[in-house]
């Protein structure tokens, strides 16, 4: 669910190390599995990249990108996962109006456009750097990841 815009940049920032960089999956869902409820972003979002970056060409600025955007991908695989998982959820809540399904997918499309928009800013605010592909692609990962909490939390709630 990454933004088109956004993934161009990042994509060509880190095309000839996206294919190398990994990142332990199992480090990403134990950060996911351990985060307290309703408590924002948990500091263990990036630990997967940072062990990447441990890889040899992971401390260059295109390796960094590269590994902070396969973490991203784990992150995004989760998010899908409990959208899929609160969308089910609430549509037992079904009542003859319009689903709540409904609401939830018009929210997160929402979501999706500020996300674009706010990791934008972050590469814009960056100019003139190498640092910017870091920013915006370290901004998809944070807000990737809270929102994927966010989706879990939200079926507590329900």
């Amino acid at each position: 669910m990454i933004g088109r815009s956004i993934a161009i940049v990042l994509i060509a920032a880190g095309a000839a190390q996206a294919q190398e960089a990994r990142v332990d999956e199992t480090t990403v869902a134990a950060c996911f599995n351990g985060a307290p409820r309703d408590a924002g972003v948990p500091s263990c979002v990036g630990d997967a990249a940072n062990q990447c970056q441990t890889q040899p060409g992971g401390s260059s600025t295109i390796g960094v990108v590269a590994c902070v955007q396969a973490e991203t991908a784990a992150w995004d695989a989760i998010l899908n996962r409990e959208y899929k998982a609160t969308r089910a959820q609430v549509d037992q809540f079904d009542t003859g109006q319009p689903p709540v399904s409904e609401a939830l997918l018009t929210a997160q499309r929402a979501w999706i456009a500020f996300r674009d928009a706010e990791c934008s800013l972050a590469y814009e605010r960056n100019r003139g750097g190498t640092i910017r592909s870091v920013a915006a692609a370290s901004c998809l990962m944070r807000m990737t990841a809270q929102r994927a909490l966010e989706l879990r939390d939200m079926r507590g709630g329900l």
